[in-house]
């Protein structure tokens, strides 16, 4: 994840909604800028607390994590993660002014991916396809 562990070493790692796969994490990734070594101990009480109910932490410094009941979803949320991250910084490089979308769009947008049911599994079924025609060799 090289974009969203770049987007991770910057002052605010928050990845605003610039586009349609960023506005899906509006207001549903936790933010750690607690980053002081390496997580040893009492780290993953303290992240989990951190966490709470949100599938997606950013680890400032570090990188990102995710949790969720599939590893389907977990998957597609670090994917999606991941590809909002390089839309972002590409368009930072710009030197453009942002658009970024508006609290209300941002929101209906990231209820209609959470409301995408079946996306997940569909996504992984088909890149599953692909690895088998491109490099079946993976399996084993």
């Amino acid at each position: 994840s090289h974009y969203a562990t770049a987007l991770s070493a910057v002052k605010n790692p928050v990845l605003p909604a610039v586009d349609q796969t960023t506005a899906r994490f509006h207001n549903r990734v936790a933010i750690d800028d607690g980053f002081d070594g390496m997580g040893l101990g009492d780290e993953a009480e303290r992240l989990s607390t951190l966490l709470g109910n949100k599938m997606m932490m950013m680890m400032g410094n570090h990188g990102f994590m995710t949790v969720a009941d599939s590893p389907a979803l977990a998957f597609d949320l670090a994917y999606h993660y991941e590809r909002g991250c390089r839309t972002y910084l590409t368009a930072l490089a710009s030197g453009l002014e942002l658009s970024v979308l508006d609290d209300e769009v941002a929101e209906k947008t990231a209820s209609q991916w959470e409301a995408y049911e079946g996306a997940p599994e569909k996504h992984l079924a088909a890149l599953r396809s692909i690895l088998d025609e491109e490099e079946p060799d993976y399996r084993h």
